[in-house]
């Protein structure tokens, strides 16, 4: 080996080491510093929570057609706001539906209901923290967990958006063991919510082919669709009939100051729904961001 590449190894490691160390969390600091927000997003590789000064969300009262999950999620998340029993949750379904608003507009309403009650003397609801976490990290999730259980003043939500399980992937027992099962368990100042458009996290084909592939077709199944089990609610989204979807898009002009009769409104929104293929809170959003655009109005 000649003396410039000797060189150039030492100081490829110098800068190793150096990166390294810059990462390390400073002397004394036993877990995240929480105060600069009320969301944060996990950086894997740098083992540090990330604050998200402002949240991309809607207010809870405009996401229409969904009453019934809606109103199960938020009082799981009121139950363990309170330092009370509640579950872990999977909302699977129809994409568009609002499965992850849903999760960030809940989290803003208790918050903001714990700061009411804290001003009138009522501090039963806790502060409460959501952590956003990649799905290509979900295999540094109990790394998180233990950093965050050592919190005392809040609790957290741990929420991945599109979640779900390819073929060879392995990353899933992680989650598995922390959800419920592992010589530690899901500490109790943490939830887990995920959203999919499968209900199983895995699809159809790969759980088929391990029925058709396997020694024991039974047990084989029951392992990839174990995960789903480990979820104390399973919250359904659907396509959504016409007069929901107008509903949508007249609460958010209503909502947004945009000026249109219902005639021309349920027209223009009909002809928006045909031009994209579908029906869903998504497409109402579109539509009326294009019509607030006309109208030289910002949302």
């Amino acid at each position: 080996m000649t003396d410039d590449n000797s060189a150039a190894i030492a100081a490829a490691l110098t800068r190793i080491a150096e990166t390294l160390e810059a990462l390390k969390p400073a002397a004394g600091q036993s877990g995240p510093v929480l105060t600069d927000a009320d969301a944060y997003h996990w950086d894997a590789t740098s083992g540090q929570l990330m604050p998200v000064p402002k949240v991309s969300r809607v207010p809870l009262d405009m996401l229409r057609g969904i009453d019934d999950v809606r109103e199960i999620l938020l009082q799981n998340s009121l139950q363990f706001a309170r330092g009370y029993a509640a579950n872990n949750a999977l909302l699977w379904g129809a994409r568009g539906m609002g499965k992850s608003s849903l999760v960030k507009a809940v989290h803003a309403h208790i918050n903001a209901l714990g700061e009411s009650g804290i001003a009138s003397g009522d501090p039963a609801i806790k502060r409460l923290v959501l952590i956003e976490i990649a799905r290509e990290d979900i295999e540094a999730l109990p790394r998180l967990m233990r950093l965050v259980s050592k919190e005392e003043g809040a609790r957290f939500i741990v929420f991945c958006d599109d979640l779900s399980f390819d073929k060879d992937e392995t990353s899933y027992k992680s989650l598995k063991t922390i959800l419920d099962g592992g010589l530690e368990g899901r500490p109790e100042n943490v939830l887990f919510y995920a959203t999919s458009n499968r209900r199983h996290l895995m699809p159809r084909d790969m759980v088929e082919n391990e029925r058709s592939t396997a020694i024991t077709p039974g047990e084989a199944v029951d392992e990839k669709v174990s995960l789903s089990d480990r979820f104390g609610l399973w919250l359904g989204f659907h396509n959504c009939d016409q007069p929901t979807y107008l509903a949508m898009i007249r609460g958010y002009c209503d909502e947004y100051g945009l000026t249109i009769d219902d005639e021309t409104l349920r027209a223009r929104a009909v002809e928006w729904s045909m031009t994209r293929g579908a029906r869903s809170g998504r497409v109402a959003i579109q539509f009326v961001r294009a019509l607030a655009g006309e109208q030289g109005k910002a949302i």
